[in-house]
Protein backbone atom coordinates (compact mmCIF):
# COMPACT_ATOMS: atom_id res chain seq x y z
CA UNK A 1 0.00 0.00 0.00
CA UNK A 2 1.46 3.25 -0.97
CA UNK A 3 2.46 5.79 2.10
CA UNK A 4 3.53 8.69 0.00
CA UNK A 5 1.09 11.54 0.57
CA UNK A 6 0.39 14.18 -2.15
CA UNK A 7 2.62 17.15 -2.21
CA UNK A 8 1.80 19.73 0.61
CA UNK A 9 2.78 23.21 0.51
CA UNK A 10 2.00 26.85 2.91
CA UNK A 11 -1.46 27.39 3.90
CA UNK A 12 -3.81 29.37 1.48
CA UNK A 13 -6.28 31.67 2.82
CA UNK A 14 -9.59 30.59 2.05
CA UNK A 15 -10.60 32.82 -1.36
CA UNK A 16 -7.34 32.11 -2.47
CA UNK A 17 -5.72 29.21 -4.42
CA UNK A 18 -2.10 28.01 -4.12
CA UNK A 19 -0.94 27.38 -7.69
CA UNK A 20 2.20 25.16 -6.51
CA UNK A 21 -0.51 22.66 -4.47
CA UNK A 22 -1.38 19.51 -6.68
CA UNK A 23 -4.75 18.32 -5.44
CA UNK A 24 -5.41 14.66 -5.16
CA UNK A 25 -7.86 13.69 -7.62
CA UNK A 26 -9.40 11.06 -4.53
CA UNK A 27 -10.22 14.16 -2.29
CA UNK A 28 -13.38 14.12 -2.26
CA UNK A 29 -13.95 10.35 -1.75
CA UNK A 30 -11.36 10.27 1.18
CA UNK A 31 -12.89 13.40 2.67
CA UNK A 32 -16.21 11.09 2.49
CA UNK A 33 -14.84 7.80 3.98
CA UNK A 34 -13.55 9.80 7.20
CA UNK A 35 -16.55 12.41 7.68
CA UNK A 36 -18.41 9.06 8.32
CA UNK A 37 -15.79 8.04 11.30
CA UNK A 38 -16.27 11.21 12.44
CA UNK A 39 -20.00 11.11 12.32
CA UNK A 40 -19.86 8.12 14.45
CA UNK A 41 -17.63 9.47 16.95
CA UNK A 42 -19.37 12.58 17.50
CA UNK A 43 -22.52 10.64 17.28
CA UNK A 44 -21.85 8.21 20.61
CA UNK A 45 -21.33 11.79 22.57
CA UNK A 46 -25.19 12.38 22.35
CA UNK A 47 -27.04 9.22 21.40
CA UNK A 48 -26.41 7.51 24.90
CA UNK A 49 -28.32 10.07 26.63
CA UNK A 50 -32.10 8.50 25.71
CA UNK A 51 -30.60 5.00 26.77
CA UNK A 52 -29.70 5.99 30.59
CA UNK A 53 -33.10 5.20 32.04
CA UNK A 54 -32.85 1.68 30.48
CA UNK A 55 -29.19 0.91 31.06
CA UNK A 56 -29.84 2.34 34.84
CA UNK A 57 -32.59 -0.48 35.38
CA UNK A 58 -30.65 -3.35 33.12
CA UNK A 59 -27.40 -2.91 34.81
CA UNK A 60 -28.90 -2.18 38.54
CA UNK A 61 -26.87 0.93 39.39
CA UNK A 62 -27.53 4.33 40.14
CA UNK A 63 -27.94 7.11 38.40
CA UNK A 64 -25.20 9.17 39.19
CA UNK A 65 -22.96 6.40 38.48
CA UNK A 66 -24.86 5.34 35.22
CA UNK A 67 -23.97 9.14 34.34
CA UNK A 68 -20.59 8.25 34.05
CA UNK A 69 -21.33 6.05 30.68
CA UNK A 70 -21.65 9.51 29.04
CA UNK A 71 -19.42 12.19 31.00
CA UNK A 72 -16.92 9.38 31.13
CA UNK A 73 -16.86 9.16 26.65
CA UNK A 74 -16.35 13.16 26.56
CA UNK A 75 -14.15 13.24 28.96
CA UNK A 76 -11.19 11.19 27.53
CA UNK A 77 -12.69 12.10 24.13
CA UNK A 78 -11.41 15.61 25.28
CA UNK A 79 -7.93 14.49 26.97
CA UNK A 80 -6.50 13.22 23.58
CA UNK A 81 -7.74 15.47 20.41
CA UNK A 82 -4.58 17.76 20.37
CA UNK A 83 -2.04 14.91 21.20
CA UNK A 84 -4.52 12.64 18.60
CA UNK A 85 -4.09 15.84 16.06
CA UNK A 86 -0.91 15.99 16.23
CA UNK A 87 0.03 12.34 16.12
CA UNK A 88 -1.37 12.24 13.02
CA UNK A 89 0.79 14.85 11.79
CA UNK A 90 3.55 13.25 13.14
CA UNK A 91 2.73 9.89 11.79
CA UNK A 92 -0.10 9.70 9.54
CA UNK A 93 -3.51 10.53 9.19
CA UNK A 94 -4.22 6.62 7.78
CA UNK A 95 -2.12 5.11 10.59
CA UNK A 96 -3.81 7.26 13.34
CA UNK A 97 -7.41 6.72 11.89
CA UNK A 98 -7.02 3.02 11.37
CA UNK A 99 -5.33 2.49 15.20
CA UNK A 100 -8.50 4.59 16.84
CA UNK A 101 -10.83 3.04 14.49
CA UNK A 102 -9.89 0.19 15.89
CA UNK A 103 -10.06 0.60 18.87
CA UNK A 104 -13.34 2.58 18.80
CA UNK A 105 -14.78 -0.84 17.34
CA UNK A 106 -13.11 -3.01 19.98
CA UNK A 107 -14.73 -0.58 22.94
CA UNK A 108 -17.86 -0.62 21.54
CA UNK A 109 -18.15 -4.59 21.32
CA UNK A 110 -16.95 -4.66 24.87
CA UNK A 111 -19.29 -2.12 25.83
CA UNK A 112 -22.44 -4.04 24.47
CA UNK A 113 -21.08 -7.25 26.00
CA UNK A 114 -20.60 -5.64 29.52
CA UNK A 115 -21.90 -7.47 32.19
CA UNK A 116 -21.76 -4.71 34.76
CA UNK A 117 -21.87 -0.84 34.71
CA UNK A 118 -17.94 -0.90 35.86
CA UNK A 119 -16.84 -2.32 32.41
CA UNK A 120 -19.24 -0.21 30.22
CA UNK A 121 -18.07 2.75 31.80
CA UNK A 122 -13.97 1.51 31.55
CA UNK A 123 -14.81 0.49 27.67
CA UNK A 124 -16.53 3.86 27.30
CA UNK A 125 -13.14 5.51 28.83
CA UNK A 126 -11.33 3.90 26.01
CA UNK A 127 -13.87 4.17 23.39
CA UNK A 128 -14.13 7.60 23.77
CA UNK A 129 -9.87 8.41 23.99
CA UNK A 130 -10.30 6.28 20.41
CA UNK A 131 -12.23 8.74 19.38
CA UNK A 132 -9.87 11.74 20.29
CA UNK A 133 -7.80 9.90 17.67
CA UNK A 134 -10.14 9.49 15.21
CA UNK A 135 -11.73 13.56 14.84
CA UNK A 136 -8.94 15.84 14.58
CA UNK A 137 -7.58 13.70 11.53
CA UNK A 138 -10.76 14.78 9.74
CA UNK A 139 -9.75 18.52 10.28
CA UNK A 140 -6.23 17.67 9.44
CA UNK A 141 -7.19 16.03 5.89
CA UNK A 142 -9.15 19.04 4.75
CA UNK A 143 -5.97 21.08 5.49
CA UNK A 144 -3.89 18.79 3.83
CA UNK A 145 -6.72 17.78 0.82
CA UNK A 146 -8.12 21.29 0.29
CA UNK A 147 -7.17 25.01 -0.83
CA UNK A 148 -9.13 27.76 -1.85
CA UNK A 149 -12.89 27.92 -2.23
CA UNK A 150 -12.89 24.22 -2.06
CA UNK A 151 -11.90 24.29 1.72
CA UNK A 152 -14.63 26.04 2.74
CA UNK A 153 -16.95 23.63 0.66
CA UNK A 154 -14.93 20.85 2.49
CA UNK A 155 -15.40 22.13 5.90
CA UNK A 156 -19.30 22.70 5.23
CA UNK A 157 -19.44 19.39 5.00
CA UNK A 158 -17.16 19.03 8.14
CA UNK A 159 -20.18 21.07 9.73
CA UNK A 160 -22.93 18.87 8.42
CA UNK A 161 -21.25 16.30 10.03
CA UNK A 162 -20.79 17.67 14.00
CA UNK A 163 -24.23 19.48 13.68
CA UNK A 164 -26.25 16.68 12.73
CA UNK A 165 -24.39 14.05 14.75
CA UNK A 166 -25.23 16.18 18.00
CA UNK A 167 -28.74 16.94 17.21
CA UNK A 168 -29.56 13.15 15.55
CA UNK A 169 -28.22 11.61 18.43
CA UNK A 170 -31.28 11.20 20.74
CA UNK A 171 -33.07 10.22 17.77
CA UNK A 172 -31.07 7.80 16.10
CA UNK A 173 -30.77 6.22 19.85
CA UNK A 174 -34.54 6.02 20.68
CA UNK A 175 -35.46 4.89 17.25
CA UNK A 176 -32.66 1.53 17.78
CA UNK A 177 -33.80 1.07 21.30
CA UNK A 178 -37.52 1.16 20.23
CA UNK A 179 -36.76 -1.27 17.47
CA UNK A 180 -34.62 -3.83 19.74
CA UNK A 181 -36.55 -3.14 23.00
CA UNK A 182 -36.01 -1.22 26.15
CA UNK A 183 -33.96 -4.70 27.97
CA UNK A 184 -31.16 -4.79 25.64
CA UNK A 185 -31.81 -1.91 22.95
CA UNK A 186 -28.98 -0.06 24.44
CA UNK A 187 -26.34 -2.62 23.77
CA UNK A 188 -26.97 -2.23 19.79
CA UNK A 189 -26.28 1.44 20.31
CA UNK A 190 -22.78 0.15 20.03
CA UNK A 191 -22.92 -2.93 18.52
CA UNK A 192 -23.97 -0.48 15.39
CA UNK A 193 -20.54 1.04 15.23
CA UNK A 194 -19.05 -2.99 14.15
CA UNK A 195 -20.42 -3.19 10.74
CA UNK A 196 -20.28 0.84 10.17
CA UNK A 197 -16.65 0.55 11.59
CA UNK A 198 -15.32 -2.35 8.90
CA UNK A 199 -16.46 -0.48 5.93
CA UNK A 200 -15.06 2.81 6.92
CA UNK A 201 -12.04 0.54 7.47
CA UNK A 202 -11.34 -0.41 4.59
CA UNK A 203 -12.43 2.90 2.62
CA UNK A 204 -9.48 4.54 5.22
CA UNK A 205 -6.91 1.80 4.13
CA UNK A 206 -7.65 1.98 0.61
CA UNK A 207 -8.22 5.72 0.39
CA UNK A 208 -6.08 8.01 2.73
CA UNK A 209 -2.85 9.29 2.55
CA UNK A 210 0.01 8.11 4.50
CA UNK A 211 2.84 10.00 5.95
CA UNK A 212 4.84 12.37 4.04
CA UNK A 213 8.55 12.24 4.74
CA UNK A 214 11.13 9.69 5.88
CA UNK A 215 12.45 9.18 9.51
CA UNK A 216 11.05 9.36 13.12
CA UNK A 217 9.30 11.73 14.38
CA UNK A 218 9.73 13.35 17.68
CA UNK A 219 6.72 13.39 20.06
CA UNK A 220 6.51 16.36 22.45
CA UNK A 221 5.51 13.67 25.82
CA UNK A 222 6.14 16.53 28.25
CA UNK A 223 3.91 18.91 26.37
CA UNK A 224 1.21 16.22 25.51
CA UNK A 225 1.36 15.53 29.89
CA UNK A 226 0.93 18.98 30.25
CA UNK A 227 -1.91 20.04 28.26
CA UNK A 228 -3.52 16.92 29.24
CA UNK A 229 -3.29 17.67 32.61
CA UNK A 230 -4.73 21.31 32.00
CA UNK A 231 -7.50 20.20 30.43
CA UNK A 232 -8.33 17.64 33.25
CA UNK A 233 -9.00 19.90 35.51
CA UNK A 234 -11.22 21.96 33.42
CA UNK A 235 -12.83 18.93 32.49
CA UNK A 236 -13.26 17.05 35.17
CA UNK A 237 -14.59 18.91 37.97
CA UNK A 238 -17.77 20.29 34.87
CA UNK A 239 -18.28 16.33 34.34
CA UNK A 240 -18.60 15.84 38.11
CA UNK A 241 -20.91 18.88 38.04
CA UNK A 242 -23.53 17.36 35.79
CA UNK A 243 -23.95 15.09 38.54
CA UNK A 244 -24.45 17.46 41.35
CA UNK A 245 -20.66 17.81 42.81
CA UNK A 246 -19.95 20.91 43.73
CA UNK A 247 -16.45 20.80 45.96
CA UNK A 248 -14.45 19.73 42.71
CA UNK A 249 -14.60 22.69 40.83
CA UNK A 250 -12.32 24.10 43.00
CA UNK A 251 -9.79 22.26 40.82
CA UNK A 252 -10.37 24.60 38.20
CA UNK A 253 -8.19 27.61 39.26
CA UNK A 254 -5.28 24.60 38.41
CA UNK A 255 -5.42 24.79 35.17
CA UNK A 256 -4.19 28.67 34.82
CA UNK A 257 -0.33 27.61 36.16
CA UNK A 258 -0.55 24.37 33.88
CA UNK A 259 -1.88 26.15 31.19
CA UNK A 260 1.26 28.71 32.01
CA UNK A 261 4.18 25.66 32.33
CA UNK A 262 2.05 23.94 28.72
CA UNK A 263 3.17 27.50 26.88
CA UNK A 264 6.27 28.23 28.88
CA UNK A 265 7.57 24.24 27.72
CA UNK A 266 6.51 24.91 24.16
CA UNK A 267 8.27 28.00 24.00
CA UNK A 268 11.56 26.23 25.08
CA UNK A 269 11.29 23.68 22.52
CA UNK A 270 10.88 26.09 19.34
CA UNK A 271 13.65 27.32 20.63
CA UNK A 272 16.25 24.20 20.54
CA UNK A 273 14.61 23.55 17.39
CA UNK A 274 12.39 20.65 18.74
CA UNK A 275 8.65 20.61 17.27
CA UNK A 276 6.80 21.01 19.76
CA UNK A 277 2.82 19.57 20.43
CA UNK A 278 1.34 22.98 19.36
CA UNK A 279 2.88 26.01 18.02
CA UNK A 280 1.41 28.38 20.54
CA UNK A 281 3.77 31.50 19.25
CA UNK A 282 2.90 30.67 15.92
CA UNK A 283 -0.67 30.06 16.40
CA UNK A 284 -1.09 33.65 17.96
CA UNK A 285 0.00 34.81 15.02
CA UNK A 286 -1.69 33.50 12.60
CA UNK A 287 -5.09 35.55 11.41
CA UNK A 288 -7.86 34.86 13.21
CA UNK A 289 -7.45 31.31 14.86
CA UNK A 290 -7.62 32.65 18.61
CA UNK A 291 -10.88 34.81 17.46
CA UNK A 292 -12.07 31.33 16.25
CA UNK A 293 -11.07 29.40 18.84
CA UNK A 294 -12.76 31.74 21.29
CA UNK A 295 -16.09 31.75 19.23
CA UNK A 296 -15.90 27.95 18.48
CA UNK A 297 -15.47 27.33 22.60
CA UNK A 298 -18.52 29.62 23.48
CA UNK A 299 -20.68 28.71 20.89
CA UNK A 300 -20.68 25.21 21.94
CA UNK A 301 -21.04 26.32 25.57
CA UNK A 302 -24.29 27.59 24.57
CA UNK A 303 -25.48 25.92 21.44
CA UNK A 304 -25.11 22.01 23.21
CA UNK A 305 -26.75 22.32 26.02
CA UNK A 306 -29.85 23.22 24.54
CA UNK A 307 -30.68 19.42 23.63
CA UNK A 308 -29.68 17.93 26.81
CA UNK A 309 -32.43 20.22 28.58
CA UNK A 310 -34.95 19.86 25.68
CA UNK A 311 -34.73 16.39 25.76
CA UNK A 312 -34.82 15.78 29.45
CA UNK A 313 -38.30 18.54 29.37
CA UNK A 314 -39.91 16.37 27.23
CA UNK A 315 -39.08 13.51 28.68
CA UNK A 316 -39.17 13.84 32.18
CA UNK A 317 -42.20 16.58 32.41
CA UNK A 318 -43.83 16.28 29.04
CA UNK A 319 -43.73 11.94 29.08
CA UNK A 320 -42.36 11.75 25.65
CA UNK A 321 -40.44 8.68 24.74
CA UNK A 322 -37.07 9.28 23.54
CA UNK A 323 -38.18 8.94 19.83
CA UNK A 324 -40.93 11.23 20.08
CA UNK A 325 -38.75 13.78 21.62
CA UNK A 326 -35.71 13.16 19.31
CA UNK A 327 -38.57 13.89 16.16
CA UNK A 328 -39.10 17.25 17.76
CA UNK A 329 -35.66 18.35 18.11
CA UNK A 330 -34.80 17.14 14.28
CA UNK A 331 -35.84 20.09 12.87
CA UNK A 332 -32.83 21.52 13.86
CA UNK A 333 -30.58 18.77 12.34
CA UNK A 334 -32.56 19.74 9.26
CA UNK A 335 -31.91 23.42 9.43
CA UNK A 336 -28.31 23.02 9.77
CA UNK A 337 -27.87 20.07 7.13
CA UNK A 338 -29.70 22.70 4.86
CA UNK A 339 -27.21 25.68 5.20
CA UNK A 340 -23.80 24.24 6.14
CA UNK A 341 -22.41 23.57 2.47
CA UNK A 342 -24.38 26.66 1.61
CA UNK A 343 -22.12 28.71 4.11
CA UNK A 344 -18.75 26.70 3.51
CA UNK A 345 -19.27 27.73 -0.27
CA UNK A 346 -19.90 31.29 0.83
CA UNK A 347 -17.45 31.79 3.31
CA UNK A 348 -14.52 32.67 0.93
CA UNK A 349 -16.24 35.92 -0.30
CA UNK A 350 -18.33 37.04 3.02
CA UNK A 351 -15.52 35.86 5.57
CA UNK A 352 -16.73 36.58 9.19
CA UNK A 353 -19.59 38.23 8.69
CA UNK A 354 -21.41 35.27 7.71
CA UNK A 355 -20.85 33.69 11.13
CA UNK A 356 -22.26 36.96 12.74
CA UNK A 357 -25.54 36.65 11.22
CA UNK A 358 -25.95 33.14 11.28
CA UNK A 359 -25.31 33.37 15.37
CA UNK A 360 -28.14 36.13 15.05
CA UNK A 361 -30.10 33.95 12.86
CA UNK A 362 -29.83 30.94 15.33
CA UNK A 363 -30.08 33.19 18.56
CA UNK A 364 -33.68 34.56 17.30
CA UNK A 365 -34.68 30.79 16.78
CA UNK A 366 -33.61 30.40 20.18
CA UNK A 367 -35.38 33.36 21.80
CA UNK A 368 -38.73 32.39 20.18
CA UNK A 369 -38.36 29.11 21.81
CA UNK A 370 -38.01 30.55 25.21
CA UNK A 371 -40.66 33.13 24.93
CA UNK A 372 -43.24 30.55 23.20
CA UNK A 373 -42.52 26.87 24.20
CA UNK A 374 -42.95 26.98 27.94
CA UNK A 375 -45.76 25.90 29.26
CA UNK A 376 -46.74 24.19 25.78
CA UNK A 377 -47.56 20.46 25.53
CA UNK A 378 -49.21 18.12 22.86
CA UNK A 379 -49.69 19.80 19.60
CA UNK A 380 -49.57 23.14 20.86
CA UNK A 381 -45.89 22.28 21.78
CA UNK A 382 -44.90 20.86 17.73
CA UNK A 383 -46.51 23.84 15.96
CA UNK A 384 -44.19 26.28 18.19
CA UNK A 385 -40.49 24.13 17.99
CA UNK A 386 -40.55 22.66 15.05
CA UNK A 387 -40.33 26.39 12.87
CA UNK A 388 -38.74 27.50 15.69
CA UNK A 389 -35.64 25.32 15.71
CA UNK A 390 -35.61 24.78 12.30
CA UNK A 391 -35.21 28.87 11.88
CA UNK A 392 -32.33 28.18 14.80
CA UNK A 393 -31.08 25.22 12.89
CA UNK A 394 -30.79 27.55 9.76
CA UNK A 395 -28.21 29.82 11.42
CA UNK A 396 -26.28 27.54 13.42
CA UNK A 397 -25.23 25.46 9.94
CA UNK A 398 -23.40 28.65 9.39
CA UNK A 399 -21.68 28.82 12.33
CA UNK A 400 -19.53 25.49 12.55
CA UNK A 401 -18.03 24.56 8.99
CA UNK A 402 -17.26 28.37 8.16
CA UNK A 403 -15.60 29.40 11.52
CA UNK A 404 -13.63 26.34 11.14
CA UNK A 405 -12.49 27.37 7.82
CA UNK A 406 -11.59 30.77 8.92
CA UNK A 407 -9.82 29.81 12.02
CA UNK A 408 -7.64 27.18 10.41
CA UNK A 409 -7.35 28.97 7.15
CA UNK A 410 -3.53 29.87 7.61
CA UNK A 411 -2.56 27.16 9.63
CA UNK A 412 -0.12 25.29 8.14
CA UNK A 413 -0.82 22.06 7.21
CA UNK A 414 2.44 20.10 9.16
CA UNK A 415 0.02 21.75 12.08
CA UNK A 416 -3.47 21.59 11.07
CA UNK A 417 -3.95 18.04 13.01
CA UNK A 418 -2.85 19.69 16.40
CA UNK A 419 -4.54 22.77 15.54
CA UNK A 420 -7.88 21.44 14.97
CA UNK A 421 -7.64 19.40 17.72
CA UNK A 422 -7.31 22.85 19.93
CA UNK A 423 -10.15 24.00 18.52
CA UNK A 424 -12.17 20.71 19.37
CA UNK A 425 -10.49 20.58 22.63
CA UNK A 426 -12.30 23.88 23.06
CA UNK A 427 -15.78 22.62 22.08
CA UNK A 428 -15.11 19.84 24.19
CA UNK A 429 -14.94 21.86 27.14
CA UNK A 430 -17.76 24.50 25.79
CA UNK A 431 -20.05 21.54 25.59
CA UNK A 432 -19.25 19.86 29.20
CA UNK A 433 -19.45 23.32 31.28
CA UNK A 434 -22.34 24.42 29.02
CA UNK A 435 -24.39 21.01 29.66
CA UNK A 436 -23.92 21.71 33.78
CA UNK A 437 -24.86 25.20 33.49
CA UNK A 438 -27.86 25.07 31.80
CA UNK A 439 -29.03 21.59 33.81
CA UNK A 440 -28.11 23.32 36.78
CA UNK A 441 -30.27 26.20 35.32
CA UNK A 442 -33.04 24.15 34.73
CA UNK A 443 -32.81 22.26 37.77
CA UNK A 444 -33.02 25.72 40.03
CA UNK A 445 -35.90 26.91 37.90
CA UNK A 446 -37.56 23.65 37.91
CA UNK A 447 -38.30 24.63 41.54
CA UNK A 448 -40.91 26.61 41.12
CA UNK A 449 -41.55 25.28 37.43
CA UNK A 450 -41.26 22.84 34.45
CA UNK A 451 -42.06 26.29 32.24
CA UNK A 452 -39.44 28.63 34.27
CA UNK A 453 -36.57 25.99 34.57
CA UNK A 454 -36.90 25.97 30.61
CA UNK A 455 -36.86 29.66 30.23
CA UNK A 456 -34.20 29.77 32.43
CA UNK A 457 -32.00 27.28 30.56
CA UNK A 458 -32.66 28.99 27.18
CA UNK A 459 -32.12 32.43 28.79
CA UNK A 460 -28.56 31.33 29.97
CA UNK A 461 -27.77 29.55 26.71
CA UNK A 462 -28.23 33.05 24.81
CA UNK A 463 -26.31 35.29 27.03
CA UNK A 464 -23.51 32.57 26.22
CA UNK A 465 -24.21 33.01 22.79
CA UNK A 466 -24.23 36.58 22.84
CA UNK A 467 -20.65 36.49 23.97
CA UNK A 468 -19.85 34.53 21.18
CA UNK A 469 -21.64 36.96 18.89
CA UNK A 470 -19.41 39.89 20.30
CA UNK A 471 -16.19 38.27 19.32
CA UNK A 472 -17.65 37.22 15.82
CA UNK A 473 -18.49 40.91 15.35
CA UNK A 474 -15.15 42.65 16.73
CA UNK A 475 -13.37 39.68 14.60
CA UNK A 476 -15.58 40.65 11.51
CA UNK A 477 -14.45 44.37 12.06
CA UNK A 478 -10.71 43.57 12.41
CA UNK A 479 -11.16 41.94 8.30
CA UNK A 480 -11.86 45.65 7.30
Amino acid sequence: MNEQTPPRHAPASPGVVDDAFVADPRRWRILGVNLVVGFMSLLDVTVVNVALPSMREALDTSTSTVQWVVSGYALTFGLTLVAGGRLGDAYGRRRLMTLGLIGFMASSVLVGLAPNVETVILARLLQGASAGLLTPQNTGLIQDLFRGAERGRAFGMFGVTVATASALGPVIGGLIIALAGEEDGWRWLFWINVPIGLAALIGILRLTPGRRGEGRPWIDVVGAVLLGLTVLTVLWPMVLAEGGARLPLLLIPLAVPLGWAFVRWEARLRRIGRPPLLEVGLLRQVPGYADGLVIGTLYFTGFTGIFLVLSVHLQEHLGLSPLEAGLLITPFAVGSGVTSPVAGRLVSRIGRRITVWALVMMMSGIVLVALLAPGREGASLALVLVPCLLLAGIGAGGVISPNFTLTLADVPPVMGGAAGGAVQTGQRIGTAFGAALLMTAYGTGSATSAAVGLRAALVTALVLLSLALVVAIRSARAEH
